[in-house]
C-alpha cells in the first residue's frame, strides 16, 4: 500500500508541476506487462458504456409480451445513445427468458424437457432484426441477450449477442455453465469465452449463474480485457451483486453487471470499477432505465488496479517466491512456537 501511496503522490505531482492532467502525466510512469512505458496510445483508450435493466417475461408463447420487450429495449438504446454511450449492454432474457414450467412437456406442474416448438420463433426473430437495425441507425453497439435456436434436435443455446454500431452480428457468447434443470431439459451448453473491442476497449461476456464460477472470471483477466459484461436474470443464491464486485477487484476491470427491473430493490444494474466499488446503478424502483460510465483505461481508478493489482498477481504467480524460499528446520516444523 505505500507503494501505491508513493506512486500516486509522484503522478499528482508532475500533474502539479507541469499542468498536465492525472491521465496525462500517468502516461509518464505506468509500465505496459513487458516493463516499457506504456504509450499515450495505450493509455488514453475510453469508451462509454451503458447497462441496462428491464422487464423480463417468462412465455415465449406470448406474441404481445414478446413485442412490449422489444420496444422497451429500444426505447433504452434511444436513451442510451442520447447519452453518448458507444455500447449498450441488456440483461438476460431482455426479449423473452422461457419458464421452465411453462416450457415442460409434463408442465406446468412438473419439470421435464423443454417444447421449443412452443416459442413464437418468427416474433422472436423480428424483434431482434429491429434491434439490430437500430443499433445500425444509431451507431450503437449493442449486447443482447436471447435463446439461439440451433439445428434440430439440439436444443438452443442461451446466448449473448454482440451487435456491432454497423448493425452486424461480430459474435455470439452461449452459456457455458448451466443450472441443473437448463443443462438436462432446456439448453444445449456453450464452449468457449467471447472477447471483443470497442474503440480499443476489450470486453467479455458472461451469463446466467456463471457468476458463482470465479475461474470464468480469471480466464477473462488472462484474456487482457477491461470488462465483463455479466446478464443475468436472478441474482440468487447467494448475493449476486457482491460476487460480482468481488470479481471486478479480484481482476482489477470493469464489471457490467445487467439484471431485470424485478431485481432493482435488492440489486439493481451498475457498473463496477476495478476497484470493487460501484460507480453507477440504475434506478431501485423497478423502473426501466440505464446507468452510463465511461470506462477510462487512463483513469486514476484503473491506473492502482491495473498497474499495480492485475500486475503483481500475474508475477506472483509466475514463481516469483521460488528464489525466496528457504530451507529452515524452524519453518518445517509447524509446531515449533515462538
Amino acid at each position: 500500500m505505500t507503494a501505491r501511496r508513493n506512486f500516486k503522490r509522484q503522478v499528482r505531482a508532475r500533474a502539479a508541476k507541469t499542468g498536465e492532467s492525472y491521465t496525462s502525466a500517468l502516461r509518464h510512469f505506468r509500465p505496459t506487462p513487458s516493463g516499457d512505458v506504456m504509450s499515450e496510445a495505450r493509455n488514453s483508450k475510453s469508451v462509454r458504456l451503458a447497462v441496462a435493466q428491464t422487464p423480463v417475461r417468462e412465455d415465449p408463447r406470448d406474441v404481445d409480451a414478446l413485442h412490449e420487450s422489444g420496444r422497451q429495449v429500444r426505447a433504452l438504446m434511444r436513451e442510451a445513445s442520447a447519452r453518448g454511450a458507444r455500447i449498450v449492454h441488456f440483461p438476460e432474457g431482455v426479449i423473452c427468458f422461457p419458464h421452465k414450467l411453462v416450457m415442460s412437456v409434463d408442465g406446468p406442474d412438473a419439470v421435464g424437457p423443454a417444447d421449443w416448438d412452443r416459442c413464437q420463433w418468427q416474433v422472436l426473430r423480428a424483434e431482434l432484426a429491429a434491434i439490430v437495425e437500430l443499433a445500425r441507425e444509431l451507431r450503437l453497439w449493442t449486447v443482447i441477450a436471447s435463446v439461439h435456436r440451433l439445428t434440430e434436435p439440439n436444443r438452443p443455446h442461451n446466448s449473448l449477442y454482440v451487435v456491432s454500431d454497423s448493425g452486424e452480428v461480430l459474435t455470439r457468447y452461449d452459456e457455458r455453465l448451466l443450472s441443473n434443470t437448463e443443462v438436462s431439459y432446456m439448453y444445449s451448453p456453450g464452449t468457449s469465452p467471447v472477447t471483443f473491442d470497442v474503440d480499443g476497449v476489450r470486453f467479455g461476456c458472461l451469463l446466467g449463474m456463471e457468476i458463482h464460477y470465479p475461474e470464468l472470471f480469471a480466464e477473462y483477466e488472462k484474456l487482457d480485457v477491461d470488462c465483463v459484461l455479466f446478464s443475468t436474470t436472478g441474482i440468487s443464491p447467494g448475493n449476486a451483486a457482491a460476487q460480482a464486485q468481488g470479481h471486478a477487484a479480484a481482476n482489477s476491470y470493469w464489471v457490467s453487471f445487467s439484471v431485470p427491473t424485478q431485481h432493482s430493490a435488492t440489486g439493481p444494474s451498475g457498473i463496477i470499477a476495478p476497484n470493487g466499488d460501484w460507480l453507477e446503478r440504475c434506478p431501485a424502483d423497478g423502473s426501466p432505465s440505464v446507468a452510463v460510465v465511461d470506462l477510462d483505461i487512463g483513469s486514476e481508478i484503473a491506473a492502482e488496479s491495473v498497474t499495480y493489482a492485475r500486475l503483481w498477481r500475474r508475477e506472483s504467480r509466475s514463481g516469483l517466491y521460488t528464489g525466496h524460499q528457504v530451507t529452515d528446520p524452524r519453518s518445517e516444523d509447524r509446531t515449533a512456537a515462538f
